[in-house]
C-alpha cells in the first residue's frame, strides 16, 4: 500500500535549462512513468536516440515529423505514436508554429542513447 501523500509537482520545478521543455522523472515522484513536455519552435526537436523501453508521443499543438527506425510519420494535434524499445527515433517541429508534445517514457527513469554520441545516459544519475 502506498502511504505517500498525493501532491502537485509545479511546472516550474520541472524545467530543463532555459527553454520551455519540462522533464518529469517518475522515480523522484513515486511514479512508474517519466515524461518530457516539449515546446519547440519550427525545425527544433531531438535528434535520433533510443531507449530500452517504448516511448509514446502525444501531439498537443503544432505539427511533428516523427522518425521511428525507417518510418517517417506526420502527426498533428490529437495524434499519438509509439516507438518500440531499442529503435532509433526522434522528431522535429515540421510546422510553422510552436510544437507541443508530451513524450511518455514507459520507465520510472529516462535512459537514452544518442545515435551521434554513443553511450547510455541515465538522466537521474547524470545530475541533470
Amino acid at each position: 500500500m502506498n502511504t505517500a501523500t498525493p501532491t502537485i509537482v509545479p511546472a516550474a520545478e520541472l524545467g530543463v535549462g532555459t527553454g520551455r521543455t519540462r522533464r518529469f522523472i517518475g522515480a523522484e515522484h513515486d511514479a512508474a512513468v517519466s515524461y518530457f513536455f516539449v515546446d519547440n519552435e519550427p525545425g527544433q526537436g531531438p535528434d535520433l536516440h533510443r531507449h530500452p523501453y517504448p516511448e509514446t508521443w502525444v501531439v498537443l499543438e503544432g505539427e511533428a515529423r516523427i522518425t521511428i527506425g525507417d518510418v517517417v510519420l506526420h502527426a498533428v494535434p490529437g495524434d499519438t505514436a509509439t516507438g518500440p524499445a531499442n529503435v532509433w527515433h526522434g522528431f522535429k517541429n515540421s510546422g510553422t508554429s510552436r510544437l507541443r508534445v508530451l513524450c511518455i517514457h514507459a520507465s520510472d527513469r529516462i535512459i537514452q542513447e544518442w545515435q551521434d554520441a554513443p553511450g547510455v545516459l541515465d538522466i537521474p544519475s547524470a545530475g541533470n
